[in-house]
């Protein structure tokens, strides 16, 4: 084997290994969503029943019908969010590799010499970058446009039925902690909610900064000082309301 040939396989190999990582990338992504996802739906949820619970000590069924209200809104709203985003995004994917389609029947070589230039910025030499553009275009000059000029995949374009069902699923899980642990038949059921909630948010900082390779204590602090906050708030306001209507 040449050394032309051996660099530019293994600038073939390089290329193919980095469109991989984007796909775990994107996956990652997903997953992160369903955990910010999960977040919101226990933040937004210990609010409510932590702020109804303050208004009318006692009343389970008020509590439970504020807490399972909140959860069926804010999980149908988190979905709905979602789809209306990735549909738009979606749509957009397509139009691009439409026009993308269009360019490469009408302009090969005004389009190969593009990709070659593409090549040419992530470091690869004047003849290497031409080889591989070439080499690409062969096999499949939409894939290899779409990728390095759009960052798309024209074989995985984005789900917004995935997309909103994950954030449906993750929301309802996460508002399910606050909304069971205020209706235990126990003494003081807010101050188990609150710690409960606390550990949750503790657990989806801490999963949140390990997915995005980021320092776990600060992310830590953050979901939870905020989430403290929000429990606070609704606390103190149906405290104070339940003692103007009582």
């Amino acid at each position: 084997m040449s050394e032309k040939q051996a660099d530019l396989e293994s600038a073939l190999d390089h290329l193919h290994a980095a469109h991989d990582e984007g796909r775990i990338g994107q996956r990652l992504n997903w997953l992160r969503a369903g955990v910010l996802g999960a977040n919101d739906g226990i933040v937004s949820v210990a609010g409510v029943v932590v702020g109804v619970a303050a208004a009318t000590p006692g009343n389970t069924a008020a509590i439970a019908t504020a807490g399972i209200a909140a959860l069926v809104a804010g999980a149908f709203s988190m979905a709905g969010g979602e789809y209306v985003s990735v549909s738009t995004q979606r749509d957009t994917e397509k139009a691009l590799i439409a026009r993308e389609i269009q360019e490469l029947e009408e302009q090969p070589a005004a389009e190969l010499a593009e990709l070659t230039g593409l090549y040419r910025k992530r470091g690869l030499s004047a003849d290497l970058a031409r080889q591989v553009a070439e080499e690409l275009t062969k096999h499949d000059a939409l894939a290899a446009h779409a990728e390095v000029e759009l960052g798309i995949d024209p074989e995985e374009f984005t789900s917004p039925w995935a997309a909103a069902v994950s954030s449906f699923v993750a929301f309802t899980i996460g508002a399910l902690i606050p909304l069971l642990m205020i209706l235990l038949p126990i003494g003081n059921a807010t101050i188990v909610t609150a710690v409960s909630v606390v550990v949750g948010l503790l657990l989806t900082g801490w999963i949140s900064a390990r997915l995005g390779k980021a320092p776990v204590l600060p992310a830590i602090l953050r979901n939870v000082l905020m989430g403290s906050a929000t429990m606070a708030a609704t606390y103190f306001i149906g405290l104070a309301f339940g003692v103007v209507v009582g």
